[in-house]
């Protein structure tokens, strides 16, 4: 009875449905210099757009596929369509939005939540933004949030768009930041002024409708000296009998004493790869938030970073990952301690079932400037039968003297007795092993925005879907 209300309140349909492609325009699959030049006229870029596009295809075509994470051997870019454009332009209004693209984001809720709280919205549907808007509040404080390409065309924003943009995630970081490098398109551009605070959130969503295509979006966010933002981020595709890719990219720039918290939601499809590059940067007494989901995709490689560049600055990542049946991810975090008084708290759960196999990855670097620092990285994951798969590989690299460092991690089972305490008080188990999973992300849970933390919840009972008797 538990089991068949769960479904009822859980509808699969949310996320997994397709809508036509008819009227899309669609390059040709692989990655040439022609495609490459192709989606740069498309966008009438400037000529450096260009040249940073070309010298990045050549950088990813020098490069090695990354080997240290799962086998992403599935993935053959000369079946993936690199760029897709829905039959529409970017909308400042709801109402203009084609009917099936505007019931896409209706079904997953990016409306609503604007209309509640949000201060702006941005919504993406395959290579191209459908829909930007910022609410007058924010931008009489002279808060910028547009689509990127927007951005670039304009006269005031180009230069410094020039100035930040692939200078934190280079193309020569990985052969996945280079592919980014060359066909990225999408994403967004948020500036805070100096001393701002923005009292709502500002969401992007992005949604992968093509089969066989990729999504190479790029989020530039610059928050300037005592400046304080959040910024959401949430992301779906339905699921296809071949392989899509998702490989954008996020550079945040925190200024003196500014704030930033980033959270993420990442439900992708099961047969998504997902090598997504995160990056932040910090000035003196900056602070950057890292909240992080990560439910979706087949295979993941996940490492949000932080560069701790000025004295006093600091970092916290609270992140959860969910491993079901034919999912491998790997995910986890990097941070670079490099000046005197910095800190960083690192906080993750992992989660297993099914088959699926979950990695805990981080690497810790804290440099010879790095004086009286403090880190602690805790990781604690829960498999939930014998078939499937947790491990931890951290890494410490620690070059000064004095600071303190602490690592801790767990590996278990959900144990006999708490399922006992609860069956024994009349609870399905299911419905009981449910409850504890979701009492094990309740630390990621609680720091997420009211319907983020509702649509995890609902993710974690989709998942536990069939556990039944495979617990224990």
């Amino acid at each position: 009875m538990a089991s068949e209300q769960q479904v009822v309140e859980v509808d699969r349909s949310l996320y997994d449905f397709v809508k036509s492609e008819e009227g899309y325009e669609r390059l040709d699959e692989g990655l040439t210099p022609e495609i490459v030049r192709e989606i740069s006229a498309r966008k009438d870029e400037p000529q450096w757009m260009l040249d940073l596009r070309l010298s990045s295809l050549e950088i990813y075509h020098s490069l090695p596929v990354p080997d240290w994470g799962p086998s992403i051997d599935g993935l053959d870019m000369d079946h993936i369509v690199t760029y897709v454009k829905p039959p529409t332009e970017q909308k400042s209004d709801w109402d203009s939005v084609p009917e099936d693209i505007k019931d896409t984001f209706e079904r997953l809720g990016i409306p609503q939540a604007e209309r509640a709280y949000l201060a702006g919205v941005g919504a993406q549907y395959d290579s191209e933004l459908v829909y930007h808007n910022i609410q007058d509040q924010a931008s009489k404080q002279g808060v910028v949030y547009s689509g990127i390409e927007e951005a670039l065309h304009d006269e005031r924003w180009e230069p410094l768009i020039r100035e930040h943009f692939m200078k934190l995630i280079t193309p020569d970081d990985h052969k996945f930041a280079a592919l980014h490098g060359a066909v990225w398109s999408g994403g967004s551009f948020v500036y805070v002024p100096r001393g701002v605070k923005v009292d709502f959130p500002l969401q992007s969503y992005f949604r992968l409708n093509a089969k066989g295509a990729g999504q190479f979006e790029h989020t530039l966010i610059i928050v300037e000296d005592g400046a304080d933002l959040h910024f959401i981020e949430g992301c779906s595709a339905p699921k296809y009998n071949v392989a899509n890719l998702h490989a954008g990219a996020v550079e945040l720039f925190v200024g003196k004493n500014a704030h930033l918290r980033y959270s993420t939601i990442e439900n992708w499809s099961k047969n998504m790869y997902n090598l997504n590059t995160k990056r932040a940067v910090c000035d003196a007494g900056a602070s950057v938030e890292w909240v992080s989901g990560s439910f979706g995709s087949h295979v993941g490689y996940l490492y949000p970073m932080s560069i701790l560049a000025g004295e006093g600055s600091s970092c916290e990542f609270t992140g959860i990952t969910f491993a079901g049946a034919t999912q491998n991810l790997d995910t986890g975090c990097k941070v670079v301690l490099d000046a005197p008084n910095t800190s960083t708290h690192i906080d993750t759960k992992g989660i297993s079932k099914g088959g699926g196999i979950q990695t805990f990855r981080s690497s810790v670097l804290v440099t010879e400037r790095a004086e009286n620092s403090d880190v602690y990285v805790s990781c604690q994951n829960l498999m939930l039968d014998d078939q499937s798969r947790s491990d931890t590989i951290p890494a410490m690299d620690v070059r000064a003297h004095n600071v303190d460092v602490g690592h801790e991690a767990s590996i278990g089972r959900i144990g006999d007795d708490m399922m006992f305490y609860l069956m024994s008080r009349g609870i399905a188990e299911q419905e009981a092993s449910t409850m504890i999973v979701n009492g094990f992300a309740n630390p990621v849970s609680k720091e997420l925005p009211l319907e983020y933390a509702v649509e995890m919840n609902n993710l974690i009972k989709l998942e536990m879907e069939g556990m039944e008797g495979a617990i224990g």
